[in-house]
């Protein structure tokens, strides 16, 4: 049956027009490509699939990220997200803390004392400790937006009256003590609503920038830390595995770092006290203070102006230098003119005999 077969199959590539072996080694060819090529065709699905699974990790925290935007972008539910941060920081700090640290904790991010004593937080419940801290903590907060509103509602109607035909826009300062903030509001608006669009866009601006700060700076850990669990395959572990872990652990300080910043601004937020009493003091004495000491400046450049001038204008040259006459010399005879010596000879034969 062999050598049948082994014959048939010669015939048949005569037929065909192959040469000896031509055929098998062809074929060896071919299954050893297709061999390579699914090869390579799994490692591409192997490295897609984990290229997708490392990405669904940081797409998961880059929606819920992107929905806290949207809210304060448009303004839905912001006053729901703040009060969500504020139980946060109060149940976060009253857990796990001693007295002591319950007492700076509260002072360093919500800016404000213990709504409780020491006795009631040892033999206590928790659970009304933090709904009465929270109470008062959000009361604290309606008193600072509040503040915001009657410190800055004075000075923005006055613009409006007086000069609401000229500007659309009105830079409100904010501060937390550390930095100081610009807030564009609309001028109109803020009239209108006496102030309460300025709280609006402070509590937004706030939501806003510490959200990005925060988010960036996940990113690039997050990055950082795709590429250090790479190593973790030489120790028989699975990288993908420590990259959720780790990116968990990432979220969770991301969002505690987050909170706390976003409490202690809006809780600190205020209108520096200093331009809150000179604004309205400068604008009436602006007419009086400056323009008399710019009189006086003035009269003093013009003085100064007209000296240099006739400085410039005078001649500081020497009397004798002035009148000085330029020194004229006389024209040399030619060699066969008459002598100027009055001799009768010709100039080569006298005086100039020897001058060339």
């Amino acid at each position: 049956m062999r050598k049948f077969g082994s014959e048939r199959i010669a015939k048949v590539m005569d037929r065909l027009g192959f040469e000896d072996g031509e055929r098998i080694e062809s074929s060896m060819i071919s299954k050893s490509i297709e061999r390579a090529q699914k090869k390579v065709e799994e490692n591409n699905f192997g490295i897609r699939k984990h290229l997708l699974e490392y990405d669904d990790v940081m797409n998961k925290q880059r929606t819920v990220i992107y929905e806290k935007r949207r809210h304060a972008l448009m303004g839905e539910r912001i006053g729901m997200d703040i009060s969500n941060v504020i139980w946060d920081r109060v149940v976060k700090i009253v857990e796990g803390n001693d007295y002591q640290d319950v007492k700076e904790s509260f002072f360093e991010i919500l800016s404000m004392e213990v709504p409780f004593d020491q006795d009631e937080y040892e033999n206590g419940n928790k659970q009304e400790l933090e709904e009465r801290a929270f109470q008062s903590a959000m009361a604290t907060f309606k008193r600072k937006t509040e503040r915001i509103q009657s410190d800055a509602y004075p000075v923005i109607k006055q613009v409006y009256e007086t000069q609401g035909q000229q500007y659309q826009f009105i830079l409100v300062p904010i501060t937390d003590g550390r930095r100081v903030v610009q807030l564009r509001a609309n001028l109109k608006e803020a009239y209108e609503t006496e102030c309460k669009n300025v709280v609006k866009e402070f509590e937004k601006f706030v939501l806003l920038s510490i959200i990005d700060d925060d988010w960036k700076e996940n990113l690039r850990q997050l990055d950082e830390l795709r590429h250090s669990v790479q190593n973790a395959s030489y120790e028989q572990k699975d990288p993908l595995l420590i990259y959720k872990l780790e990116s968990a652990k990432l979220w969770d300080t991301m969002i505690d770092d987050m909170n706390n910043r976003i409490a202690s601004f809006l809780m600190r937020g205020q209108i520096p006290v200093s331009m809150v009493q000179q604004q309205p003091v400068q604008e009436a004495k602006a007419p009086e203070q400056h323009t008399p000491r710019y009189r006086e400046q003035k009269d003093d450049f013009d003085e100064q102006r007209s000296a240099q001038q006739s400085a410039a204008s005078q001649d500081t040259r020497e009397p004798q230098q002035q009148h000085r006459q330029p020194i004229v010399h006389e024209k040399m005879p030619r060699p066969n003119d008459p002598c100027p010596c009055g001799s009768g000879k010709k100039f080569k034969n006298c005086h100039g005999r020897g001058v060339r």
